[in-house]
C-alpha cells in the first residue's frame, strides 16, 4: 500500500508522520520541488505547472492517495491536480482548520504566510467557517523558509514576531501553513500558555487514508524509509528534515512510531 505526498519542501513531514502512525506499514511516497521552492511567490498558473509535475513524479509510483501537503498549492492547483488525476488516483488537499478551532467560539488567531493572510480564499474560510469566533489573522514573515532550513535563530525571530501581533488572550491558534506544525511546541511556548494549537496533519491523513480505502492500524507492521522525489528527480530527504522529530519518524525503517 502506497501513500504519496508532496509540496515544495519540508513541509510534508507533519502529514507524513501523521500517515506513518496511522498505517505503519504504509510505503511513502514523498514528492518536493528544490528547484522550484519557495512556491508562494509564483503566480498561480507557475505554481499549477510546478504542482503538477511534482504530483506527476510521485502519480508514477501508483500509489492509492496523493495529499497535496501545502496550503498555497491547495488553493491554486487543486482543481488542476484532481482535473489531471483522478478518479485513478484521489487527491486530497490542505485547509486551516479553522472549523474546528472556531467551534468553541472566543478569540482565535490564524497564522499563515504573509500571501495567505488577508487573502480571499482565507478570508472565505473564516467567513464560512468562523462564526461566533472572534479571528485575528496573523502574518508570519520568514517563519516557512526558516523551518524550511531549520534556522532555529531564524525560527525563534518569526515566531517572536507573530507572537507579538497574537492576542494575550487568545484560546485557539490556527497553524495556516504545513511548515509551522514542525515547530508547533516553539509557537505553543510563545502565546497564551492555555491556548489550544490546530494543525491539519492527522485530519488530512485520515481523509487520505479514507481516500485509499484503507483503515487505520497503527500496530501494522512498519514499512521501509519513504521514496523521495525532488523535482522529478530520485532523492534523498533533505538534511534539514532529520532536524524535526517528524522526519526521524520516517528514517526509522522497521521501527514502529
Amino acid at each position: 500500500m502506497k501513500i504519496a505526498l508532496m509540496d515544495s519542501g519540508i513541509g510534508l513531514l507533519p502529514a507524513a508522520a501523521a500517515v506513518r502512525r496511522l498505517r505503519p506499514d504504509a510505503e511513502l511516497i514523498l514528492s518536493c520541488d528544490p528547484d522550484g521552492m519557495p512556491w508562494g511567490p509564483r503566480t498561480p498558473e507557475d505554481l499549477t505547472g510546478r504542482a503538477l509535475d511534482v504530483a506527476r513524479a510521485a502519480a508514477g509510483q501508483r500509489p492509492l492517495a496523493l495529499i497535496v501537503a501545502c496550503n498555497t498549492a491547495t488553493v491554486h492547483a487543486l482543481p488542476a491536480l484532481r482535473t489531471a488525476f483522478e478518479p485513478e488516483l484521489p487527491v486530497v488537499g490542505t485547509v486551516p482548520a479553522i472549523k474546528p478551532a472556531s467551534a468553541g467560539g472566543g478569540r482565535v488567531a490564524v497564522w499563515a504566510p504573509p500571501a495567505t493572510t488577508g487573502s480571499p480564499y482565507q478570508r472565505g474560510l473564516i467567513a464560512r467557517f468562523g462564526t461566533g469566533a472572534d479571528i485575528t489573522e496573523v502574518p508570519c514573515p520568514g517563519l516557512a523558509d526558516a523551518v524550511e532550513h531549520a534556522d532555529d535563530d531564524a525560527i525563534d525571530r518569526a515566531v517572536a514576531a507573530a507572537a507579538a501581533l497574537t492576542p494575550r488572550d487568545v484560546r485557539a491558534l490556527v497553524l495556516g501553513c504545513t511548515h509551522y506544525e514542525l515547530v508547533r511546541e516553539r509557537i505553543a511556548a510563545a502565546v497564551a500558555p492555555d491556548a489550544v494549537l490546530y494543525g491539519s496533519a492527522t485530519a488530512v491523513a485520515t481523509q487520505a487514508l479514507r481516500r485509499a480505502g484503507v483503515e487505520a492500524d497503527p500496530d501494522a507492521a512498519p514499512a521501509g524509509a519513504p521514496t523521495v522525489f525532488a523535482s522529478g528527480r530520485p532523492g534523498e530527504l533533505p538534511r534539514a528534515a532529520l532536524g524535526y522529530p517528524e522526519g526521524r519518524l520516517l528514517t526509522m525503517v522497521g521501527q514502529p512510531g
